[in-house]
């Protein structure tokens, strides 16, 4: 690849990068600010239901391809993963976690990615990636120490950890596929597939499924809608194609310090001293981990 064309690539991915980083820190903010009018999963669900058949609208006016044989079956297990089982205990875990604690709990994305890619043999382990993980969950740690002084429910704080590893492995089976012909093709089946998963969930769990009948109702829906499942998954996905599974789910480690500033400043989430000082390590490891050391996967 000439050298002009290789910087144009680094660039785009790292713009994609702090998109995926913006926008994701104010999602876990929608998500626990929408579980206060709307059940959990029926308010995934509404999200998927709303996002499925725009992303299709976008492939069909794009002329873009849909995926077939082993692409689409990587993009069925992805939206399992990813929209399903993710976003399921994602938002029933932000019911009673604050938000800036959900988004800290995905900052072990990049460490359960990169044993997932390395068990199923779809990237090496690289050391210096790894150690990085091992910093980054060093500053989630010390996060974690102040946070367990707020009371936060152990279930939740569970859920949510299960939603990130989901995250992690749906990323490696991605990666694991052939080639996706379209990032809008791919989110617009694993949407379709996730809104089935989280409706079941809903049914099974006794939600009232009734519409949300306010503004603050619809609000985080929509957001979530358009900025999550049409802004940073389409980012996300992109990524994948482009950079290595394990760079691209450092993503998750840079959120949680932009989603506690948020929550601390527009809900009054209380911060206790040592998130700032763990919010700090993690934004050193993201640098060391995306920093060049060679080529770039």
């Amino acid at each position: 690849m000439p050298d002009s064309d290789a910087r144009r690539l680094r660039s785009r991915r790292y713009a994609a990068f702090v998109g995926c980083c913006l926008i994701w820190g104010s999602t876990f903010l929608a998500i626990r600010v929408g579980n206060q009018t709307v059940p959990p999963l029926w308010a995934a669900t509404l999200r998927l239901v709303l996002a499925a058949p725009l992303l299709a609208l976008i492939v069909a006016l794009r002329g873009d391809r849909w995926p077939r044989g082993a692409a689409f079956q990587g993009a069925i297990l992805f939206g399992v993963f990813n929209f399903g089982v993710n976003l399921a205990f994602l938002y029933w875990g932000e019911s009673v976690v604050p938000s800036g604690i959900a988004a800290v709990l995905f900052a072990t994305t990049p460490l359960t990615t990169s044993l997932i890619a390395a068990g199923l043999r779809v990237e090496r382990l690289v050391m210096r990636k790894l150690a990085a993980a091992v910093v980054a969950l060093a500053g989630v740690a010390t996060i974690f120490a102040g946070e367990m002084r707020l009371d936060v429910p152990f279930e939740g704080l569970f859920a949510v950890f299960v939603a990130a590893t989901a995250a992690s492995l749906a990323s490696v089976l991605l990666k694991r596929a052939p080639k996706q012909p379209s990032v809008f093709s791919t989110n617009a089946i694993g949407c379709a597939i996730g809104a089935v998963l989280c409706l079941a969930g809903s049914v099974a769990l006794g939600e009232d499924r009734s519409l949300p009948a306010s503004f603050a109702g619809w609000w985080p829906v929509i957001y979530l809608t358009v900025a999550g499942s049409l802004g940073a998954y389409l980012l996300y996905t992109w990524l994948l194609a482009n950079w290595s599974a394990t760079n691209t789910s450092y993503v998750g480690v840079a959120v949680p310090v932009i989603a506690v500033i948020l929550g601390a400043t527009l809900l009054g989430e209380t911060r206790a001293t040592e998130t700032y000082l763990g919010a700090g390590i993690v934004v050193a490891s993201v640098v060391a981990a995306l920093r060049e050391g060679g080529a770039a996967h």
